[in-house]
């Protein structure tokens, strides 16, 4: 059962840093992805940063293009979002959600590839960006 744990939400001035842990476990195997996902009540969850662990390939948001990073501590299951200049608008819950590839989900599918939710989800960890 692959479980998905976040960690290192908070509240952080605009302009600052935060980086939010996801620890992952019950994986058969090191070939999967995982994206940070966000999502403000009332709008669309979206994508913000994926990796495909079995080559470390990146798909990102838009958003996130400048500003976030994702990294992988392989010896601790553990996949990082470090955030910089954080705006207002980031403000969401961020989830971690781990599948096959990142590729599934419509913000980084392929065109006229069939696309579906990641199957995992972590509980979710709440940033909030304000002065």
């Amino acid at each position: 059962q692959v479980q998905l744990v976040e960690s290192g939400g908070g509240l952080v001035q605009p302009g600052g840093s935060l980086t939010l842990s996801c620890a992952a476990s019950g994986f058969t195997s090191d070939d999967h992805a995982i994206g940070w996902f966000r999502h403000v009540p009332g709008k669309e969850r979206e994508g913000v940063l994926c990796i495909n662990t079995h080559d470390g390939s990146l798909y990102y948001a838009d958003s996130a293009k400048g500003r976030f990073s994702i990294s992988l501590d392989r010896a601790e299951n553990t996949v990082y979002l470090q955030m910089n200049n954080l705006r207002p608008e980031d403000t969401a819950v961020y989830y971690c959600a781990a599948d096959a590839r990142c590729s599934i989900v419509p913000i980084w599918a392929r065109p006229g590839s069939p696309t579906r939710d990641f199957e995992y989800w972590g509980q979710g960890t709440q940033v909030t960006v304000s002065s």
